[in-house]
């Protein structure tokens, strides 16, 4: 028989010590409650939280055993958006509701094919890469900005 899988009940923004380990995810696989993760050194860990949540990079899961794993945000393909008039295009995809990244400079999205087309239209540079994806929080600076559903309700 083989000893249950050390859990994480907890989570935190940041870490209270050293952390033990690290977990490395994209954007969607850091919206969870109940999962199954491998840190990145292969050990695996029960995640069982009470609700959905949004995890974000350099947040904290607690384990039962004491360990604290940090949670890092993996590198995943993304649209890099440049233009002379960047404020006029990140008025554009927010009004898409879309997770946007905004760095100075330069603007990352997730893929979408639509969106790259409207962004093209309008006179940005849209190119490919593969980064880490830590996008800007809801207009009170935390959650989801997305529409996509993930079993509870948003008010628009």
């Amino acid at each position: 028989m083989t000893a249950p899988l050390p859990t994480a009940h907890a989570y935190h923004g940041h870490a209270h010590g050293p952390v033990s380990g690290q977990v490395s995810l994209t954007y969607e696989n850091r919206f969870l409650r109940r999962k199954t993760l491998a840190m990145t050194d292969g050990t695996r860990f029960l995640v069982d939280l009470p609700k959905t949540t949004s995890l974000d990079h350099g947040g904290v899961l607690h384990l039962s055993d004491g360990r604290q794993i940090e949670v890092q945000a993996a590198p995943e393909p993304l649209l890099q958006i440049t233009a002379p008039d960047l404020t006029r295009i990140a008025w554009h995809v927010g009004n898409r509701h879309t997770p946007c990244q905004i760095e100075p400079g330069r603007l990352l999205i997730q893929p979408d094919h639509v969106i790259r087309e409207m962004l093209i239209l309008l006179g940005a540079g849209v190119t490919d890469v593969t980064e880490p994806f830590t996008p800007e929080g809801g207009a009170y600076g935390h959650g989801r900005t997305h529409g996509h559903d993930h079993s509870h309700s948003h008010a628009h």
